[in-house]
């Protein structure tokens, strides 16, 4: 066992395996709903980036590069001035929704360079520019561009082309779990001195303004290297700093002179470093001042060129007259080096240099992803936030009926900017990069979601915040058996409790979802737009009329995937305990009831052997729309292999099965596909193995799904052929759309109109691989179609693996296709292994687009990386089928 895993083994201990201090800190909290207290729903308008300065939050803090304690009571970030600048930089920028020509995005240069799941060891990467930070450029360029042009960067605005910016590094490093030293290394990229001044900052979460029996905590002045840090809840901590040119004081409160034209009672408020630093007419009062709830230690430096100044902070709950020791540097390296062995332990070994640094560096961003969430939607809907008064809109309006959701807990989130908010199927494909470095955190993170201060009382999953109330695709079953088969592979023990207790939990899911989204009770079911945004020809999410109802391909496919999951589940379970083995057959029977409506219906085209979605009018035949979308690929995903002994352990079962099966063939009723191996093991799926192949000639035709970075969303096919349909006199068109989204649906900063999606490419690549690892050599496939090269399913699974992949490493030009038309700043010295993890990838070129740390489900390249090694030599050795949910004769005990 490494360093780590020995911590992660006194962590599993605890009710919640978590460490107390870690990278909780949001990147953005400003225009988030729960900081919404207007009467109109406007989230980014009520609190934008420029208020953020000088009004306290609500619900949780921000900042760059920071962490905090689990409850975020203590907060800790950098702030940086370039001498410039007309503020202090104290949070990323980034453009609200309606700044955007597609949506919200963060306009900053920073990087997750490493992470433990103790976070012991941590580092962060943030590239500041000695110029005028281009604020004003990016708002008036990408204000004027059309949605048909890209969005313009911060590396477009020439701000970093003649290397005139900093590297800030900030690396933590615990002495143990309430001990943690700070780096902070400033590096002048340029060639000429440049001044910047560092204000390591230590303040509290503002809970007493709106908490009448909270008592405010302190933060005091000790001597010119020391403050002492009093909170009821955290105790007593001590925060040590090299000798500083300044010392500053203020309180985390709003600015209300700013807000509304109030009077301030003090002039300690929220945004005074800013006034200190930049104006300097306030400087005195907060050097004088000895107490607070926000300080910071000032370094005013000037840098040489190429050459870097180190500044070193310690926060501890134990104090020390001698708090930097000689020696205390190798903290730092001995925490990297355990960070070293701990990622040589769980990667693969024989991958090239890139590919073993874009698996550490995925895994790193999944791990600085976690955040601090604060939510308590009954407080929200009926107080005030000291500015705006208690209102019908808010008590009426957005999630109003979601009183019982009180969250407070640290969770991984999609992506700490763009996203900083949890949503119900992102966090689903988090947990399967979470477990490869914490099985415990990653099932406490699925289980969570299920919680009863999380599941509304019908069953019905929080989507996000926005409408807690949307649906997104059930993939929390798929995700608990992928988590607990990566665990049982890894460990050799797989932890039933867990899986019982999803379980339990996804029965009163499951029948949420058939008594709300199967409106005519006949297995067809509808769900909106299910997570893929702009994907339909109109907003799914929406009826067009009273006499109309959409059935939903992919919403009756991801239910006969459910239903197969919870079978896989309790056939599991079952092996432990006895009594699940009815709630298998129950669950089977559910998934050929879904599998008859999927194939008997409206949904499949003979004519164009595809999936369609259908629009049902009332006094007409079903109108199929014909667009040739990931909506019709979905229904791959329901796919099982059963071993021969799940039969002969489970008797009852299979005599259901097979009675069941009798009585529908004797009645000419419909069976889904079922085929037997010569194992006697039996592959259950939605689709039959000549739908299966029609399916997968599209699916690997380059002119059509197959890109050189994995599968399009939409077909290409609609880029020479668009689809549209009048409806109610009104005419509604998709086309093939690979790049940025044109459209408004969904606020229009995503697009699932022909980029590639990492959660969709992943559940293709499992699903492609499962079938072959049941058919083998029996069925293969023209992959590319018109290449003339058959293959087998398992090596097709191999050849999207590596296209996705591809999207990340460098090619022989030390090229990355995700970095597009920015490649020639990621070839500088010192920037060539820099990473981002994109939202999604353009359909024909692979350049990354949407939120830029979307680690984030985009972290599931790690285990793509990491799992196909493995998977190949095991399929090459002929080792056999591998199960979506191994049986073997021992108990897991």
């Amino acid at each position: 066992m490494t360093a780590e895993h020995q911590r992660l083994a006194v962590n599993n201990k605890k009710a919640i395996p978590l460490e107390q201090w870690g990278p909780y800190l949001s990147e953005r909290q400003w225009g988030t709903v729960r900081e919404d207290y207007g009467h109109h729903g406007d989230a980014w308008g009520y609190l934008p980036f420029d208020q953020s300065h000088y009004r306290s939050y609500r619900w949780g803090e921000d900042g760059i590069a920071g962490i905090s304690d689990y409850f975020q009571n203590l907060c800790f970030a950098v702030a940086v001035w370039n001498g410039k600048d007309h503020i202090l930089k104290e949070r990323l920028f980034g453009l609200g929704n309606y700044e955007g020509n597609h949506g919200e995005d963060v306009k900053e240069l920073y990087y997750y360079q490493d992470n433990l799941p103790t976070h012991y060891y941590m580092e962060y990467l943030y590239k500041y520019p000695q110029n005028l930070f281009p604020y004003e450029d990016l708002k008036a360029t990408n204000r004027v561009r059309t949605m048909h042009e890209p969005e313009y960067e911060i590396l477009d605005t020439g701000v970093f082309d003649k290397n005139e910016y900093f590297d800030i590094n900030v690396t933590y490093a615990k002495q143990n779990p309430q001990d943690i030293f700070i780096k902070i290394a400033v590096t002048n990229r340029g060639d000429k001195a440049a001044p910047i001044t560092v204000l390591p900052t230590l303040w509290f979460y503002n809970r007493w303004e709106f908490t009448p029996d909270e008592p405010r905590p302190k933060i005091t002045y000790q001597d010119k290297c020391s403050v002492k840090v009093s909170h009821r809840r955290l105790g007593n901590y001590y925060f040590y700093f090299q000798r500083a040119d300044d010392t500053l004081f203020t309180e985390n409160e709003t600015n209300m002179f700013k807000v509304n034209g109030t009077p301030n009672a003090t002039p300690f408020v929220k945004d005074a470093f800013h006034d200190a630093i930049i104006d300097g007419g306030i400087r005195k009062k907060l050097r004088a001042k000895k107490d607070g709830t926000k300080f910071a230690p000032v370094y005013e430096l000037n840098v040489k060129g190429g050459e870097t100044t180190v500044l070193y902070c310690r926060l501890t709950n134990r104090a020390d007259d001698k708090p930097f020791t000689p020696g205390f540097e190798k903290i730092f390296q001995v925490r990297k080096q355990e960070a070293d062995d701990f990622y040589r332990a769980i990667l693969p070994v024989n991958i090239s240099t890139d590919l073993k640094n874009i698996q550490r560096k995925a895994l790193a961003g999944m791990l600085w992803s976690k955040q601090y969430y604060h939510f308590d939607v009954d407080r929200w809907l009926n107080t005030s936030d000291g500015i705006t008064p208690v209102n019908d809109g808010k008590r009426y309006g957005r999630n109003h009926d979601w009183t019982h959701l009180k969250n407070q807990d640290v969770i991984a989130m999609p992506d700490k900017w763009e996203y900083p908010w949890y949503a119900a199927w992102d966090l689903a494909f988090h947990c399967i990069s979470l477990v490869m470095v914490d099985p415990e955190y990653a099932k406490n993170q699925l289980l969570l979601v299920m919680r009863e201060w999380y599941m509304k009382p019908d069953g019905q999953l929080p989507a996000y915040e926005w409408n807690f109330s949307d649906v997104n695709p059930p993939v929390q079953a798929w995700a608990a058996l992928e988590v607990y088969r990566i665990e049982k592979e890894t460990s050799g023990i797989g932890d039933i409790i867990f899986l019982k207790r999803v379980f339990q939990k996804l029965l009163i899911n499951f029948t949420w979802w058939i008594n709300r989204k199967d409106r005519n009770g006949n297995n067809i079911f509808e769900g909106g737009f299910l997570g893929l945004d702009n994907i339909g020809v109109f907003n799914r999410s929406h009826n067009l009329s009273s006499s109309m109802q959409l059935e939903q391909a992919d919403g009756t496919s991801w239910m006969g995937m459910y239903a197969l999951n919870m079978m896989d589940m309790a056939l599991e379970i079952a092996r432990h305990d006895i009594a699940f083995e009815d709630s298998a057959t129950k669950f089977f029977e559910h998934f050929v009831f879904i599998a008859e409506a999927l194939n008997g219906h409206s949904l499949w085209n003979e004519e164009d052997k595809f999936y369609y979605d259908a629009l049902v009018i009332a006094g007409a035949d079903p109108l199929p729309l014909k667009i040739q979308s990931i909506v019709g690929l979905t229904s791959l995903f329901a796919v099982s292999i059963m071993p021969k002994q799940i039969f002969d352990r489970l008797p009852d079962f299979k005599k259901r099965v097979s009675w069941f099966e009798n009585y529908r063939q004797r009645n000419s009723l419909f069976w889904p596909n079922e085929e037997r191996g010569d194992g006697e093991e039996i592959l259950i799926s939605l689709v039959k193995k000549d739908r299966l192949i029609h399916l997968l000639s599209r699916l690997l035709n380059e002119a059509e799904f197959l890109s050189g970075g994995g599968i399009r969303a939409l077909s290409k096919h609609h880029e020479a052929f668009p689809y549209s349909v009048m409806i109610d006199g009104n005419r509604y068109e998709i086309q093939y759309d690979p790049g940025d989204s044109t459209s408004n649906l969904f606020g229009g900063n995503s697009n699932w109109r022909g980029p590639v999606w990492m959660p969709i490419n992943y559940l293709i690549i499992r699903s492609i691989r499962k079938y072959g690892e049941f058919y083998g050599d029996n069925l293969k496939v023209e992959c590319p179609v018109g290449s003339g090269k058959f293959l087998n399913l398992v090596d097709v699974s191999m050849v999207l693996t590596e296209r996705v992949v591809s999207l990340f490493a460098k090619d022989e030009k030390g090229d990355r296709k995700s970095y597009g038309t920015h490649n020639e700043f990621y070839k500088r010295k010192g920037n060539e292994d820099l990473l981002l993890f994109f939202e999604y990838f353009h359909g024909d070129t692979g350049s990354g687009l949407g939120a830029s740390h979307q680690t984030g489900w985009t972290s599931l390249v790690a285990d793509l990386i990491g799992g196909s090694e493995v998977k190949e030599e095991a399929y090459k050795e002929g080792s056999g089928h591998e199960v979506f949910v191994e049986y073997d004769d021992e108990d897991d005990s």
